[in-house]
């Protein structure tokens, strides 16, 4: 395991193919999980790719800080996370507010994004009424549990509900163990948050990709995106709800390499 101190907050994160010369990949992950959910895309594209992975503040074994947070604050600890590791230019794969996050990377440092592949995300998502309502729900006597049935449905096929009852249970206690707090006040973060504006002026190839059963952020909404960013590719996976890395990561895989495929040597916004 490996941790730094990024903005006063200890960030736990994982880098694989450090001192290669390969081409960066930055995972980052959704609201409710830690960074385990890349592991059968990461495994498909080691030795590809030098490859970093972390948990956002008040996510798995990240630092709690002081939430709630702001989108910045999230971009900004991303960004010093990969100024201290000294990686230069990466394509970020952002999954639902990791698409956020790497929207706003783009904005705030675009000399460190050279491609994004926004995955079950959007410009925007949700609004203060559905955030507001998620934050007290969390806070209160049933935290996280009381709300995680109705979760996992949006997250997962009902195939895979009804098939995969283990994978289902560790899925499950990986959401229910996030701290109150620091779901939260992401979700805080996800409320205010608004890149519409922005992604109109991307510039770097982006690819935006979505489970066909994604209950989060739906089809419809990540083709809207799509439909904002001048000369993204779009792409809809079967077979797979909000988190496609854990039902569909070979198709996932493979879509990242080919956006990859698609980035010029150092090219930036």
């Amino acid at each position: 395991m490996q941790f730094a101190r990024i903005n006063g907050v200890v960030l736990h994160h994982q880098l694989f193919g450090a001192g290669s010369g390969r081409p960066v990949l930055v995972f980052a992950n959704s609201l409710g999980t830690d960074f385990r959910i890349w592991r059968d895309v990461i495994v498909r594209l080691a030795g590809e790719f030098t490859i970093l992975t972390y948990d956002k503040r008040g996510h798995g074994l990240s630092d709690l800080g002081a939430p709630p947070y702001t989108m910045d604050q999230h971009v900004d600890d991303l960004s010093g996370l990969i100024d201290h590791l000294e990686l230069g230019p990466a394509i970020i794969v952002g999954l639902s507010v990791g698409g956020m996050i790497a929207q706003g990377l783009l904005e705030r440092r675009p000399d460190l994004v050279r491609g994004l592949v926004l995955c079950d995300t959007a410009h925007k998502i949700g609004d203060a009424t559905l955030w507001n309502g998620r934050i007290d729900a969390v806070m209160g006597d049933g935290g996280i549990a009381g709300i995680a049935d109705a979760i996992l449905a949006r997250w997962f096929t009902a195939r895979y509900r009804a098939e995969e009852t283990e994978a289902m249970a560790g899925w499950r206690n990986m959401l229910v163990r996030q701290p109150a707090a620091g779901y939260a006040g992401t979700c805080a973060a996800l409320r205010d948050a608004d890149y519409t504006d922005f992604v109109k002026t991307i510039a770097v190839p982006t690819l935006c990709v979505v489970g066909d059963e994604d209950g989060s952020t739906p089809p419809d909404l990540v083709l809207a995106l799509a439909r904002l960013i001048p000369g993204a590719r779009y792409e809809v996976i079967p077979g797979a709800g909000h988190i496609p890395p854990v039902e569909q990561p070979a198709l996932l895989a493979d879509m990242i390499r080919a956006l990859a495929a698609l980035v010029p040597s150092g090219a930036s916004q």
